[in-house]
């Protein structure tokens, strides 16, 4: 092709296009750029991956609220929809354009290929290959565009289906907005319902309140009116006068009192003294816990106490009832806690008849051990240093120090770390004072702690071997337990 024949088909093909850009107006002056590879293929630059498309921008946004819709309020939800579906507006505008602006490339082409078709009947030779390869550019770029177009219609469709997704997610954040409104204001309602009420309660209260304080007003001074009336009808020495007549007369009383205590006590005396005379047999000792009653003969003809049947008995003082203490079959006894506020009675059985002796009054607890049993149930375990007596009946020969352990669970004796017994409270367990003669009985205790073994061990005083006794019973008592001694279980119950 020659030079002159080159400008000439650049004239034709610039005069062919002012023609046709004169009659369209493009969205955007921007023609793409195209690389020739290859058997005449038109080869489109990348874009830049550092600026991503707009579509993409909105479906990363729509899956980041889909994400996020747990964790974002109503409001904010409506907020991101509503920004969404203005995304997808302008998307979709941008590809209304983008379809006016396809179909003006194809006229274009079109016109361009017809022109190139009129030049090429015009020219021979080389220059008509060269319009040939002009063509098939022309109609490899068509087809691209179309390929273009295409990919285009899909972005479309899927734009489209985005839109309406968006436009029903707004619709539906809009509808939960006015619900919640709706919900928010009926509270609002029943809170401000709520604080009238309260206001209202307030005001009676508040009323209720001056009422009560003006009545009990009134009532306060009419009392003074009253107390005042009875100052002035009563004179003060008229009541100082009743005062000391009544302190004379407690005075009086007690004295009265003490006198008919010493008359009982002389009374019995002079009744025991008239049994003694009469009776074979009598009871000395003093009647209360922690001491010892023996049976004595006064007279030097009697019979020998040691060859007599003897038993003791614990007698109620509301209806007489006996109950036999087993074991007691000795002319001396040391009353145990049990027997505190009752009579104890010993019979006598010889061969001149039966023999009836009864204390003269209840046995009287002892002084302080009340106080001193409530100090020690404070400690989780007490400790008692006693001797063993007597181990299954056999008496025990060793004067070896033992420790009595008494605890709010269990029993144990022990000497150092050798336990001798060690048992939890249990039904089989019997617990008592020691029931036969001796001089140590108001010291000593039977301790039974399971079937097949028993002690009798002696404390340091009487009264802190009932103390032991007191403080293992209630502990037991504690656990359900009875804790007493042969064949007295009914009277622990009562």
């Amino acid at each position: 092709m020659t030079r002159a024949a080159r400008s000439f088909g650049s004239v034709v093909q610039k005069e062919a296009v002012r023609s046709v850009s004169s009659g369209v107006n493009f969205a955007s002056t921007r023609f793409p750029k195209y690389t020739i590879g290859a058997n005449n293929v038109l080869i489109e630059p990348k874009e830049d991956p550092k600026m991503p498309s707009l579509k993409e921008i909105v479906a990363k946004e729509t899956a980041q609220l889909l994400e996020q819709q747990q964790r974002l309020s109503v409001r904010d939800l409506a907020t991101r929809f509503e920004k969404g579906l203005a995304t997808a507006a302008k998307l979709s505008n941008q590809n209304r354009l983008r379809d006016v602006a396809s179909l003006d490339k194809h006229v274009l082409l079109k016109k361009l290929r017809d022109m190139l078709e009129i030049l090429r009947e015009r020219v021979v030779g080389r220059n008509k290959d060269d319009v040939d390869e002009a063509i098939s550019m022309v109609e490899a770029l068509a087809l691209q565009l179309s390929q273009t177009e295409g990919e285009l219609f899909l972005e479309k469709e899927e734009v489209k289906k985005l839109a309406a997704v968006l436009k029903r997610a707004t619709e539906d954040a809009k509808k939960v907005v006015e619900e919640e409104r709706a919900h928010a204001q009926a509270e609002i309602g029943n809170a401000r319902a709520a604080v009238q009420r309260i206001e209202q309660a307030l005001i009676e209260r508040e009323k209720l309140s001056e009422i009560a304080e003006k009545q009990d007003l009134e009532e306060l001074r009419k009392e003074v009116q009253e107390a005042r009336r009875i100052k002035m009808l009563h004179q003060p020495s008229r009541v100082m006068d009743m005062e000391h007549e009544l302190q004379a007369l407690r005075v009086q009383l007690a004295e009265k009192s003490v006198y008919a205590i010493q008359l009982h006590k002389e009374l019995e005396i002079t009744k025991k003294i008239e049994r003694s005379k009469t009776n074979l047999y009598e009871l000395e000792g003093l009647e209360s816990l922690g001491s010892s009653l023996r049976i004595i003969s006064p007279k030097e003809n009697n019979v020998e106490i040691s060859n007599c049947s003897i038993q003791w008995y614990r007698i109620q003082p509301e209806d007489g009832k006996k109950q036999l203490i087993s074991g007691a079959t000795k002319s001396m006894y040391a009353p145990e806690p049990f027997d505190v506020g009752r009579f104890l009675q010993a019979e006598i059985a010889s061969i001149g008849g039966k023999v009836v002796l009864r204390t003269t009054s209840p046995i009287d607890p002892a002084a302080g051990l009340g106080s001193y049993v409530e100090a020690l149930v404070r400690k989780p375990e007490t400790e008692f240093n006693v001797v063993i007596l007597q181990i299954n009946g056999s008496d025990h020969p060793s004067n070896s120090l033992y420790v009595f352990h008494v605890g709010k669970l269990r029993l144990k004796l022990a000497k150092g770390r050798t336990a001798k017994a060690k048992e939890f409270y249990s039904s089989s367990m019997q617990l008592c004072g020691v029931r036969g003669g001796g001089s140590t009985a108001a010291q000593s205790l039977f301790w039974q702690p399971k079937n097949g073994l028993s002690f009798s061990i002696a404390f340091e005083s009487s009264r802190e071997r009932n103390a032991a006794i007191m403080l293992a019973r209630r502990y037991a008592f504690d656990c359900n337990i009875v804790l007493a001694g042969p064949n007295d279980r009914s009277s622990a119950a009562a």
